[in-house]
């Protein structure tokens, strides 16, 4: 099987396409900010098989994001396309792909995505027992391609997810006063939302997962040429801001 007939297996391109309008609609209309949750529409074997991956990465050689007040988390820190196991690699090409861009496009509205090759930011996400993520809004420039940061797509592969644990993805108000959505890590569940300086979103309060669990996703950022200025707080190009909430 050559990789072409592999993206059609690996995603339910029909319903993500016939549901576009309605998932425009669904979007666009959502607050605190643009945002949607879709789920079931990856083939769960492919699913299985990252996970598999998840497990067999040796994170101690990973990025380990550890500030205590703002974050506390592993990211993937691929320096090679050779060092991104065959299955992630996979997911990121699909997700990374003209068609999936136009998916994209139709269902946020936002027309002349890039994505990012050199995966800034990107990756494989994992938090263990007392990691977390303060609210924050994102970076919102990409200083290798100089473009601006509009879209997050998460992929969450957690199954049997306990809500006790905690973990749902935050989306706060625009005064960072108050938690207006949670939205829990669910397998099979991808997470749409419009990156700007007022998204603000984290999950700061600390992860409470068993020993052998953690928190997984996959992570991808989506660029434009330019952007409308009411998504700018300022002219100032920045990486992310954090606000310490817990």
């Amino acid at each position: 099987m050559n990789i072409r007939e592999e993206f059609t297996q690996m995603l339910d391109w029909d319903s993500l396409e016939s549901q576009s309008e309605t998932l425009f609609d669904k979007f666009n209309n959502a607050s605190p900010f643009s945002h949607i949750s879709l789920d079931n529409y990856f083939n769960e074997d492919y699913l299985d098989m990252l996970i598999k991956e998840f497990d067999a990465t040796d994170w101690s050689k990973q990025d380990v994001r550890n500030d205590q007040g703002i974050q506390v988390k592993l990211r993937s820190n691929w320096e090679d396309d050779n060092e991104i196991p065959p299955t992630a690699f996979k997911f990121i090409s699909l997700l990374n792909s003209g068609n999936f861009l136009r998916v994209l496009s139709k269902i946020t509205g936002v027309e002349g995505l890039i994505p990012d090759p050199y995966l800034s930011g990107g990756g494989l996400n994992q938090i263990n027992t007392g990691g977390h993520l303060a609210v924050h809004a994102d970076g919102n420039w990409h200083d290798k391609m100089g473009v601006h940061r509009r879209l997050n797509v998460i992929l969450y592969l957690n199954k049997d997810w306990d809500s006790e644990w905690g973990g749902n993805f935050e989306l706060w108000n625009k005064d960072i006063t108050k938690c207006e959505k949670e939205i829990a890590p669910l397998f099979n569940r991808l997470m749409i939302f419009k990156t700007d300086d007022f998204s603000f979103h984290g999950h700061p309060k600390p992860l409470n997962v068993p020993q052998d669990r953690s928190r997984r996703s996959l992570i991808l950022y989506y660029y434009t040429n330019t952007r409308p200025e009411s998504e700018l707080a300022s002219d100032e190009k920045h990486r992310a801001i954090f606000h310490k909430t817990y």
